[in-house]
This record gives structure tokens, sequence and C-alpha cells, in this order.
């Protein structure tokens, strides 16, 4: 039986158990520094298994040697974002805490595959893969997925079409620098960009990047848990199933779009052995030019973060 554990028990990291768990995850390890927080939580998920019927294994523990049973790592540890902080604030704060972390994975877990949640998750994913020096292909991160969820719902809330009618594309960093794609967004089987004039376009795409700050500051402290959590949870099926679907991702680059040896999110096919394959989309010369200032102030954070470490 395959184990995925992950790691930071806080409202992501638990709320990302339960939905592992409703899929059929059938052996769950949470993990955090504070002990007491991943064995209470997973005691209250165990209440749960039992009431959806589901016969699974959920462990709580501060004691990292158990990453040694898992093929799966989520890594959810770190602060989250307040009122008024960017994604790139949390750069400094989180880096110490993630670096921890991986060193943890690298000990105990060299074989797994690592999916990196903690943002700046564009920063964060790099810096898991320096420090274990695993192949690039078993370290990617969760972000684009989730803006692609939230790019899909404004524009089910702006056309009153079903979601399930949407395929929404968002590609880039997790961040302010995103890039919404209407042209390769799909509504009912028709580009979003031949739906809408640009203006009411413009206004669906930056309603996308400002969500999380949206969500942010309605919560007043900490941020979304919920949405990020199904994203996470989506992910992990399709590894645990081998599904090699196309997912949104923070995957490493090596040529794609004309941009090298940096994480950012693109679509890329997901199954057992992590990112099987990154999907190369046709991007429309605005796109490309976008994707590739993303690229920029990727680099540019990455270059700060390592001169701190």
């Amino acid at each position: 039986m395959q184990k995925t554990a992950i790691i930071g028990a806080g409202n992501v990291g638990g709320q990302t158990a339960l939905l592992l768990m409703q899929a059929g995850i059938r052996d769950i390890l949470l993990l955090d520094v504070a002990g007491g927080l991943a064995k209470g939580k997973a005691l209250d998920l165990e209440d749960c298994a039992s009431i959806f019927k589901r016969d699974c294994v959920i462990e709580g523990s501060d004691d990292f040697s158990l990453l040694k049973e898992c093929s799966v790592v989520i890594i959810t540890a770190g602060l989250a974002r307040k009122p008024g902080m960017t994604r790139d604030d949390l750069l400094r704060k989180n880096s110490e805490i993630v670096s921890g972390i991986a060193l943890k994975v690298k000990e105990y877990a060299h074989t797994s595959i690592v999916l990196v949640v903690t943002n700046p998750v564009d920063i964060m994913t790099s810096l898991v893969a320096k420090v274990t020096g695993f192949d690039t292909k078993r370290v990617f991160g969760m972000g684009v997925s989730l803006d692609g969820a939230r790019f899909a719902n404004i524009i089910h809330q702006e056309l009153k079409i079903p979601v399930t009618a949407i395929e929404a594309v968002v590609i880039g960093n997790h961040g302010q620098t995103m890039v919404p794609a209407p042209a390769l967004t799909q509504v009912s089987g028709k580009p979003l960009a031949t739906l809408m004039n640009k203006e009411a376009v413009a206004r669906l795409t930056q309603a996308t990047v400002e969500r999380g700050a949206a969500i942010v500051g309605y919560l007043g402290s900490g941020s979304a848990y919920f949405a990020p959590a199904a994203a996470i949870a989506d992910i992990v099926k399709a590894i645990v199933n081998d599904e090699k679907r196309a997912l949104g991702v923070c995957a490493y680059l090596q040529g794609e779009y004309g941009v090298k040896d940096v994480y950012l999110g693109v679509m890329a096919y997901i199954g057992k052995h992590g990112i099987e394959k990154i999907v190369e989309l046709k991007l429309s010369p605005e796109e490309k030019d976008a994707f590739h200032k993303s690229a920029d102030s990727v680099r540019q954070q990455l270059r700060s973060a390592f001169r701190e470490k």
C-alpha cells in the first residue's frame, strides 16, 4: 500500500488529508513539528473516515523518520499570507522552513515524489529541488492548477455557464505575473476570447490574479485552504492512480516555451513517476511575452532567495 505524507498539519494540510481520505487514499501520514496538532487532527480524521465508511490508516506525528515509508510527500508547512502581504513577502520567512523540511525529505524519502505547496510556490519548489537533488520530474509544485480553477469559476460567475463546460488555462508563476490565457481557455468548446470583448476578458483575468489576495483580505487571518487542498488532492490522485492526466503544475523547464532552468506553471501529464511530459501549448505572441516576463520575475526572486541562504 502506498503511503502519502503531508508535512504541515495546518488548514491546508488538514483539509488535504480529509479530501485524500474521501478520494480513497488509504494510508496517510500527517507530519508537523507541533506533534500534538498532527496527532489531534489525525484522530479527528479517523472519526471522519468512520462516518464516510473509509477503511484507511491516518497517522499524526512529529517523527520525520516515518517519511521513509512514503511514496508521495506533500509540503504545505509554512506561514500563511496576511492582509497586505504578497506572496513575495513570504519568501524570506518560508524559505528557511522549507529548506529544513527538504533536508528531512532527502534523508528519509529519497525515492519519493514531492509536491510543494508552500508559497511562494515557484521559489519553494526550486529550493526543494536544490536541497534534495532529486530528479526534477519528481519535484514539482501546485500553483496554476488552483489558478486555473479560479479562472474557470470567475468565468462561470460572469457568463452563467456551467463550470463543467469551462476548461480554463493559466500558466506562469503563482503570483502577480501569472498568465491567464483566454485564447486557450474553452467555454462550451469555444475560445473565451471569441465570446467577450477585450475589456471584459481583461477584467476577468485581473480578478483571477487578485483572487488569492481577495480571500486573504476577507479572512483577516490566514489564506485560502479549501480550494488549494482540492487542487492538491486532484494532483495526488493522478500520481497514485497513474492517470497520466494533463494538469497545471509548477514544473522545471528545460527549453519549453523558450525558457530554461526555472520552475514555472505549465500544463503537464502527471502519473506514477511524477511529471511524465510537459505540454507545450501554442501561445499567442502576447501570451508568450507575458510568460517570459513571469519567468524573469521568478528568476529575480530566486537570486534573492539563494543570495540570502
